[in-house]
């Protein structure tokens, strides 16, 4: 640092480096930008960080988590714009210390105008309806006001946060989680049928478990390999239950992928009237499967309403994030 002397009085000051760096500290502004780019964007480690700083792993540990909170927790302007979100929680601590659920909150408003990706805005301990809940409620009411859509899946805990804390504000059930619920059905129906023919669990030589993932792929993605697996798997009646499921699960996704929303809404509310009464009782899971869907009609088919609007990016923030909990609580979420 230079020095500086007044040839008049003989005052003497030193260099102002507060642009540089804070007072009393060991890392200049650049340093710790780099750090965060490195962490986030090139997926390095703190040790290594700490390594091309020159510094201990708590020193550069302690900084770059001070240096994300100041940049993204504490910043007055992070909520602005905010007209679409989406929440999902996400697992960030494999041990028994601690709850190992967070509630994590996405604006999607980029996403949904097309003007930006998704960002993270924040993340809360716990997976229950309070802990959005109460995430809500700590907003202001002008803020709240403008919220338009909470995308989410299928917890009704984060539905009914967002009727009581954003009653202006429309519930659309993530196309991804919908459809989840489908082959989720479908894959219990095939164990079901499976050990009702067989006795055990699906074996490589077994028709019903070599076809589990070939159940699983689209329709129009089939290659005539698969198609011809189907149609050696639905011959006779043994698997009827099974290929019953499968055309349930079919035309949902079908209903997804129809370039025209209005007709795609008009195929899901079809799909969810059929399987809501007069399914036959063999057919256990499509049951459940409609009453599901029949509670949650509204939130499944705001989403035709509003093109767009999807949670997948809360999820693929969630994924992308799991591997920092490592450094430290707040250091998972900047790290997304």
């Amino acid at each position: 640092m230079r020095r500086y002397r007044c040839s008049g009085c003989g005052y003497v000051w030193r260099q102002d480096t507060s642009r540089a760096a804070e007072a009393k500290t060991r890392l200049s502004r650049r340093g710790l930008r780099w750090a965060l780019e490195g962490l986030v964007v090139q997926h390095l480690t703190v040790a290594r960080v700490a390594e091309g700083l020159g510094v201990s792993w708590n020193t550069a540990n302690t900084a770059v988590l001070a240096e994300g909170k100041r940049v993204l927790i504490d910043d007055p302007t992070r909520f602005d714009g905010v007209k679409a979100i989406g929440v999902d929680e996400h697992v960030w601590r494999h041990t028994r210390r601690g709850d190992k659920y967070v509630t994590v909150i996405i604006d999607l408003t980029g996403i949904r105008d097309r003007t930006g990706p998704a960002r993270l805005l924040d993340m809360v301990e716990g997976r229950s309806k309070q802990a959005f809940k109460q995430w809500l409620a700590e907003r202001d009411q002008a803020w709240r006001d403008r919220v338009e859509v909470v995308a989410m899946d299928g917890f009704t805990g984060f539905k009914s946060a967002t009727t009581e804390e954003l009653p202006d504000a429309t519930a659309v059930m993530d196309p991804f989680h919908v459809v989840r619920l489908a082959g989720d059905a479908l894959d219990r129906c095939r164990r079901r049928v499976q050990q009702a023919i067989h006795g055990h669990r699906g074996r490589t030589s077994d028709p019903l478990y070599s076809a589990r993932r070939t159940l699983h792929t689209g329709a129009g993605l089939l290659t005539d390999r698969q198609k011809d697996r189907l149609t050696a798997l639905f011959t006779g009646d043994d698997h009827v239950e099974v290929e019953a499921t499968w055309g349930i699960y079919q035309r949902m996704i079908a209903a997804y992928r129809e370039p025209d929303p209005a007709r795609g809404r008009a195929m899901m509310t079809s799909l969810i009237a059929s399987i809501s009464h007069g399914v036959p009782a063999a057919l256990t899971e499509v049951i459940t499967l409609g009453r599901t869907l029949k509670k949650r009609a509204d939130d499944v088919l705001a989403y035709f309403d509003r093109p767009g609007t999807s949670n997948g990016p809360t999820e693929a923030i969630c994924e992308s994030g799991g591997g920092w909990s490592g450094i430290g609580w707040s250091g998972w979420c900047w790290s997304c």
